[in-house]
């Protein structure tokens, strides 16, 4: 399977390595998504073998587009291939850019577009074990409390999306 992604060279995309990416700390683009009922927040634990941030906490789905997919696409395409959800159209909260530490010698530089996306009742979720070890739902508000009180248990860009941008990305969620 092709694991290109599309990172800036320099001023311009290209498709490159998804792992060389991440060594050398490249600029590229990513797709977030946040699955809700309400107030709650479906959240994965990522699988003990992914290439960084194993065993963390994370938002619903995060992903890498593939080369020339549009990130709306990329959404829908990840919360079937990661989590078993289908029919789902995630709708487009915010787009952010940020670089974080991801330990092992990789750095996430992503230019991020994140969507929302509400469940269906009986929504069935279907984790692939070898990205998801384990899934729960949480509120919003006690979310953010773990992630201050337990950053540790928790991805690096989750974190960042809980601080400065929530008012961004979850805005009419947050003003009820």
């Amino acid at each position: 399977m092709d694991q290109r992604i599309p990172a800036w060279v320099g001023n311009e995309l290209t498709a490159v390595d998804k792992m060389e990416v991440h060594r050398l700390g490249l600029r590229h683009k990513a797709v977030s998504i946040f699955v809700l009922d309400g107030e709650n927040v479906l959240i994965q634990r990522r699988a003990a073998g992914k290439y960084h941030s194993a065993g963390l906490w994370a938002n619903t789905c995060c992903t890498h587009p593939r080369w020339e997919e549009r990130p709306e696409e990329c959404a829908v395409r990840r919360l079937r291939e990661e989590l078993g959800i289908t029919g789902l159209y995630p709708a487009h909260a915010d787009r952010l850019e940020y670089r974080a530490d991801v330990g092992e010698g990789l750095v996430e530089h992503e230019v991020v577009d994140i969507y929302l996306a509400y469940a269906k009742p009986g929504m069935t979720i279907a984790p692939d074990p070898t990205e998801v070890s384990e899934t729960r739902w949480i509120g919003l508000y006690d979310l953010t409390a773990e992630v201050r009180r337990h950053p540790e248990r928790f991805s690096k860009w989750l974190a960042i999306y809980l601080s400065g941008p929530l008012e961004r990305i979850f805005g009419n969620l947050l003003r009820g």
